[in-house]
């Protein structure tokens, strides 16, 4: 299948790193690891239309795919912004299917925010919906609806400090819409400063349960996989670019450092992994509008193979510059940082490699036994 973007995605693109370009948000993450305030860039993506990509526009929003938001979030990882899309999209990609016109309405216009609190829909692997754990690797139970309340703890909500609205997933893979000021946030951000994550606690909640067509939960959750993925591709493609350049002017013996085997090799294997991404986005984006049914296996593919070049890459960004690199008188120690949170949240890239291995033993199962 050939594959372009359209001259509008094109332009989406060039207007978000337009309007990113007006902050200068690595500094600006840099400083905060220091105990600085991060720039609040909701005005800037309330002006770019981006709280309402994912909304209809009989309901105020842009009503564009799950691939616009993809682009965007490339641009937010390019530049570590910290914009809290992460949570809201997928809440509002959820609230606008149940027909919650005021409510999404209102969040399409960034008049209010909204996070995605998740849970990870079943696997080959297990029947059930889980959640993550706050510690350890085993998977945690999802909050439980009961008379028209939700009580459960989810940890690692992306976006949850600050937000007006929860879209809750419950462990019978249903939907809610909590208040946020009914629930508990405990602002939990570690290590990269610039992605705000919350642990929510739930007593008995008042809820309002969503109407969702089946399947709507489990889209949400890929969506959410989808949008880490884009955001790592935008990271990876800053950091092949600042290395690539350093590998040309750095010299060492009397001949750049780029001339080396060494570095060269590492350099071709960055940009063969953020092809390969960048690629597995594009298939993402097309089965989200036109083949649902790979969309799963394609938001996971793509959720894997960004996650681990963006690891690679960012190591090897601070290999090529050697001592440098490792300073704070860098910015890839900012990258690294961001790739080691990405591969970890949502289930991280362990959950999406299980989640395509299955869907593809699955898939030979079938053939199997139709042969």
């Amino acid at each position: 299948m050939n594959f372009a973007l359209s001259d509008e995605q094109e332009f989406l693109k060039e207007a978000a790193r337009g309007t990113l370009a007006r902050v200068k948000t690595v500094a600006a993450a840099r400083e905060a690891l220091d105990g600085g305030a991060l720039p609040d860039l909701w005005p800037a993506a309330v002006e770019a239309g981006w709280p309402g990509l994912l909304v209809s526009e009989e309901r105020g929003g842009a009503g564009l795919s799950v691939l616009e938001a993809m682009l965007v979030f490339e641009e937010l990882g390019r530049v570590l912004a910290s914009v809290p899309l992460l949570g809201h999209l997928p809440a509002t990609f959820l609230l606008d299917r149940a027909g919650a016109s005021e409510v999404a309405a209102a969040l399409a216009a960034g008049e209010q925010r909204a996070a995605f609190v998740p849970a990870r829909p079943p696997t080959d692997l297990g029947d059930g919906w889980t959640a993550d754990p706050a510690l350890g690797i085993t998977r945690a139970a999802p909050p439980a609806f009961a008379e028209g309340k939700v009580t459960g703890r989810v940890a690692w909500v992306p976006d949850a400090p600050g937000a007006d609205h929860l879209v809750v997933v419950l462990d019978d893979g249903r939907a809610a819409l909590v208040a946020a000021a009914d629930a508990a946030v405990e602002p939990a951000t570690v290590y990269d400063v610039t992605r705000a994550l919350g642990h929510v606690t739930l007593d008995g909640a008042p809820a309002t349960l969503l109407d969702l067509p089946d399947g709507a939960s489990a889209a949400a959750w890929y969506v959410a996989q989808a949008l880490i993925g884009a955001d790592s591709v935008g990271a990876l493609e800053v950091a092949l670019e600042v290395s690539v350049t350093y590998a040309k002017e750095r010299h060492t013996f009397g001949r750049p450092i780029g001339s080396y085997q060494a570095v060269k090799h590492e350099l071709v294997e960055m940009l063969r992994g953020l092809d390969n991404a960048r690629s597995l986005m594009y298939y993402a984006g097309w089965a989200a509008q036109d083949k649902p049914d790979e969309f799963p296996l394609a938001a996971s593919a793509f959720r894997l193979a960004g996650g681990r070049a963006l690891d690679h890459g960012a190591r090897m960004q601070i290999s090529v510059h050697g001592g440098i690199g490792a300073t704070w008188e860098h910015d890839a120690p900012l990258y690294f940082r961001r790739a080691q949170l990405s591969r970890r949240l949502l289930g991280g890239t362990a959950g999406a490699a299980d989640r395509v291995a299955g869907e593809l033993l699955t898939a030979a199962r079938a053939e199997a036994a139709a042969a």
